[in-house]
């Protein structure tokens, strides 16, 4: 159980959709405590593999003193409502923007043994739960903004002290635009 470096905008790897993990094993529980202490160690409500360099379908979560993770996360959503407030990422520190979501969520997945695991959260757990499984979908929260909101991060990003300007950014549209809060995933 060791803290990791977190990948920053930019790095590629968050721009990857990440695999199905199939072996649980102990290395997936290593990744699983590694996500866990350095999620922590940066105050953060949750952290995606992808985010440590790892592409596998992983993310652990500490919101409102429920401390957990989910393996392979499938979304449901009950209802319509939305949340719309500020958001942001431990891979774009420093950095919120107001992101539209779903209020509700059903997550189901897998615990790092292999036990079927739900979640059923609303407003800042619901937030979180989307966020993470976004990563390993490639997608990040300022792909959900709008032309102006993405403009708008798009300059901060540009002008924080972690930008690297020798490695410019992908930006893309998000793939749930269409279908902002990727209703039937």
């Amino acid at each position: 159980m060791t803290v990791q470096p977190i990948r920053l905008f930019g790095d590629p790897v968050l721009r990857t959709p990440a695999d199905p993990v199939v072996d649980f094993d102990a290395e997936l529980r290593k990744l699983v405590a590694d996500l866990t202490d350095t999620m922590r160690e940066q105050s953060g409500a949750g952290l995606a593999a992808p985010q440590l360099g790892v592409g596998l379908r992983v993310f652990t979560f500490d919101v409102d003193d429920v401390l957990g993770h989910l393996v392979n996360p499938v979304l449901e959503f009950p209802d319509e409502e939305e949340q719309d407030g500020p958001e942001g990422c431990l891979s774009i520190p420093g950095l919120y923007f107001d992101t539209k979501r779903r209020q509700n969520v059903i997550a189901k997945g897998f615990s790092a043994f292999g036990d079927p695991v739900q979640i059923v959260g609303s407003g800042l757990m619901a937030r979180c739960v989307q966020h993470e499984t976004d990563h390993l979908d490639g997608v990040l929260f300022v792909d959900r903004l709008d032309p102006e909101g993405r403009k708008e991060a798009m300059k901060a990003i540009r002008q924080a002290e972690w930008y690297d300007q020798a490695a410019p950014p992908v930006v893309k549209l998000s793939p749930h635009l269409s279908n902002p809060f990727g209703l039937g995933r």
